[in-house]
């Protein structure tokens, strides 16, 4: 069993869990922790080795809990910290491991810190806790520079006394000084405070920007977007001010020590959109263990975008002497049936048909939910059968599509929030949908919420969502769920029991298809092709162990997957 393992998490699947979309326990809109706890044995039949939270601390939820109030607590909208530990529990007796989310590049304004450096005044050590800077102009009333926040608007806000903070973010999610010694220890407090909690690892948000050069030359002198690109780690300054810089991982290095306290040994995996180049950085064993290749989750279905995919993952697992990742959807991108299911054009543009299409509530461009299934179930094989740890999104298991038409006005994503409706992206809070867990909606939520008498879903789900309900898939064979399942056991079974995570392209990988080779506990080499192309792929000669589509005549049609065990 995987989990048997210190170094568990290498060959892990995780599934993340979004709190607050996941279930509700208690019956007033938000899932909680309690309903994390109340579906373990579900999560356990899906057959994953870990479960990782998003943010459940105490939170004005200006950010989906991404901006936190407490690290030490949990919010109480979503429990108490003995249902946390009730929670852990469960899923360590199931056999699953815990990870947390940790939120170290921002504060909220609500944080007990930020509410000290407002009342502490220009010059004090409570404002260096964070970045403030005085404001341009005769009294101040003009900001530091350009910088634009990620959510649209100004990075930088105004406290009434010549004064300006960093927000990359919201307003409401000030930047922490990562040049100030306190703020590294409370941190370090923080991750042994879930450690002995029984966190197991971290995933580590926005990974990349806790290091800033604020301060090398007048802050007018950068560029008003830098970008979150990864530039040249010389030395000479021309580095960019706030994205992926070389500092950052001596912060990594002093945590590495903190997780090497614990028997065994604690890992995290960074939340880190930097180039391919620079991920293994953030992934070494001397930093974090592990880093997000979200390269699948901006691919498009081309058989040399994938297959580059693959390549750069391996590459960067090499040069970290860890394994890479591998995900299809989270919490911050459009579910990948969606992704696969509008059309398929250059992966560089395809980010703004998808904004284009959640501006206009799905009306844009046709959505071919047949073929967004078929790539998705195809995706999913050729995903689970490379080396490394594949990280599911909730909801994904049942074949979950994006929900495009949520009203303007029931959004919560600060992206939408802060930005004009006609020229920005809708936000992210049609993948953060609440899960349907049954068909019959006689209680108005597809089974969210436990009680009988309980408020609406904090966000509103759509009719169609009855045909993708849990009871419906676990009664069905041929349903998204009982594919995951099925495939899940083989990889578990098959695949990890080697411990090997090398990989050999097969003769087959060319043109549409994607072939590779894998060693199998029993001796055998699994061959996994995936075929992007019309024409019907020859399969080599073997046990078919799972195949995503029927198989025509013997060979996999487009759009398919399949394991094949050769002797």
């Amino acid at each position: 069993m995987t989990n048997a393992h210190a170094d568990w998490w290498k060959q892990a699947v995780v599934y993340q869990v979004y709190p607050r979309s996941f279930y509700d326990a208690n019956g007033d809109g938000l899932g909680d922790i309690a309903g994390a706890t109340a579906k373990i044995d579900y999560l356990a039949a899906l057959g994953v080795d870990a479960i990782w939270l998003s943010p459940f601390y105490p939170s004005p939820l200006i950010d989906g809990g991404y901006d936190v109030a407490d690290y030490r607590d949990v919010d109480p909208r979503l429990g108490t910290l003995e249902d946390f530990d009730k929670m852990a529990a469960a899923a360590h007796a199931a056999g699953m491991k815990v990870i947390v989310d940790i939120v170290p590049n921002h504060t909220s304004t609500e944080h007990e810190w930020f509410r000290a450096a407002l009342a502490a005044g220009p010059g004090s050590p409570e404002r260096d806790r964070y970045i403030f800077r005085p404001g341009r102009g005769e009294h101040g009333e003009l900001p530091p520079n350009g910088w634009k926040s990620t959510f649209g608007g100004p990075a930088w806000e105004p406290v009434g006394d010549g004064e300006w903070y960093l927000h990359l973010f919201a307003v409401e999610q000030a930047d922490l000084n990562w040049k100030n010694p306190e703020v590294h220890e409370d941190f370090k407090t923080t991750l042994r405070f879930w450690s002995d909690r029984g966190a197991d690892g971290f995933r580590i948000d926005v990974a990349h920007a806790l290091a800033k050069d604020i301060d090398s030359r007048p802050l007018e002198d950068w560029p008003d977007d830098p970008g979150q690109s990864s530039l040249a780690q010389s030395g000479s300054g021309d580095e960019n001010p706030l994205w992926d810089r070389p500092e950052v991982h001596d912060i990594y290095r002093e945590w590495r020590q903190v997780f090497n306290e614990y028997e065994p040994a604690r890992f995290a995996v960074g939340e880190a959109w930097v180039a391919p180049e620079h991920q293994w950085m953030y992934a070494s064993t001397d930093e974090l263990g592990q880093v997000f290749n979200f390269e699948f989750a901006k691919k498009n279905w081309f058989a040399a975008d994938f297959r580059l995919a693959i390549e750069e993952g391996l590459d960067a697992a090499e040069r970290s002497k860890s394994t890479t990742t591998w995900v299809l959807s989270n919490h911050d991108v459009p579910r990948h049936a969606t992704r696969f299911a509008l059309p398929q054009v250059p992966s560089s543009t395809h980010h703004q048909i998808a904004t284009d299409w959640l501006l206009r509530d799905g009306t844009t461009y046709y959505e071919d939910r047949e073929a967004g299934t078929r790539r998705s179930r195809a995706a999913l094989l050729m995903e689970l059968g490379l080396p490394g740890s594949v990280y599911l999104y909730q909801g994904e298991e049942l074949g979950l599509f994006e929900v495009a038409d949520i009203p303007w006005g029931a959004l919560e994503d600060p992206q939408a929030q802060m930005t004009a409706h006609g020229d920005a992206i809708k936000g992210r809070d049609g993948c953060r949908v609440p899960l349907p867990w049954t068909s019959l909606d006689a209680t108005g939520d597809f089974g969210f919420s436990g009680p009988a008498d309980h408020a609406a879903p904090h966000l509103p789900q759509p009719a169609w969502f009855a045909q993708f309900a849990v009871d419906v898939e676990e009664g069905d064979e041929a349903s998204m769920l009982s594919f995951y399942r099925a495939a899940l056991a083989l990889r578990r079974a098959l695949i990890v029991p080697t411990g090997d995570t090398s990989l050999a392209w097969d003769e087959a990988n060319a043109g549409d298809v994607v072939a590779y080779q894998r060693p199998l506990a029993d001796g055998r080499t699994l061959v996994s092709m995936t075929n992007f192309g019309a024409a019907p792929a020859a399969l080599p000669a073997g046990e078919v162990l799972i195949a995503s589509a029927e198989l025509v005549d013997g060979k996999l049609p487009q759009d398919a997957s399949a394991w094949i065990a050769c002797a």
